[in-house]
């Protein structure tokens, strides 16, 4: 995760640095957060590996071609603008997928048409999987400032659900410093996130 920049930018600057193409490091910082989810909401609708990284693509080319349209100051979500390019993006899959397969039936087509239709519980879907992936991502930052003992004291404690005894005495510290490593990374990673959905 090193080479990503050791401060997160705000939602707003984000967007606004994705406008220029060549701003390598505001793209890492997206896809880092963003591609699993756009990955997991395809794969949950039903689409095999291959198909859902294809959805993957489409999308972040859709976002590359239209983010100097999306209005950062706006009513509108960035992440429901994301679910809906998403969700059509795995709609028009599933389409080319039931032409190419006659063995499909229309019923079959519909059903899993039907799975992706737009309500409030993908939007829902969208904001746990970015959630779940924004803790994974602030873990990862985290993880390369903290020596290796505080790492898993605060892994094997808040984590895994270890106890405070057991992993001090496994990791040969007191419980004060498995409390302390426990307490500063758990806060740390808690501003990171912390930063991303509150914007």
């Amino acid at each position: 995760m090193s080479h990503l920049k050791s401060e997160p930018v705000t939602r707003a600057s984000l967007l606004v640095r994705l406008r220029d193409a060549r701003d390598e490091l505001a793209w890492t910082d997206f896809i880092a957060v963003y591609e699993p989810v756009i990955y997991q909401m395809a794969r949950r609708r039903g689409l095999q590996d291959a198909d859902a990284i294809e959805v993957v693509q489409e999308v972040l080319m859709s976002v590359a071609a239209s983010i100097d349209r999306f209005d950062v100051e706006g009513v509108g979500s960035f992440r429901g603008w994301l679910s809906r390019i998403t969700r059509n993006a795995t709609i028009d899959r599933v389409r080319a997928l039931s032409a190419r397969r006659e063995h499909i039936d229309a019923s079959g087509v519909l059903r899993m048409l039907d799975q992706v239709s737009i309500d409030a519980a993908i939007v829902d879907e969208f904001e746990q999987d970015r959630r779940r992936q924004l803790f994974r991502w602030a873990a990862g930052q985290v993880r390369g400032r903290t020596g290796e003992v505080n790492w898993m004291a605060f892994w094997r404690t808040a984590v895994d659900g270890q106890s405070t005894s057991r992993v001090a005495i496994d990791l040969g510290i007191s419980e004060g410093a498995v409390y302390v490593a426990r307490c500063r990374i758990l806060k740390r990673i808690r501003e990171l996130v912390h930063e991303r959905l509150s914007e």
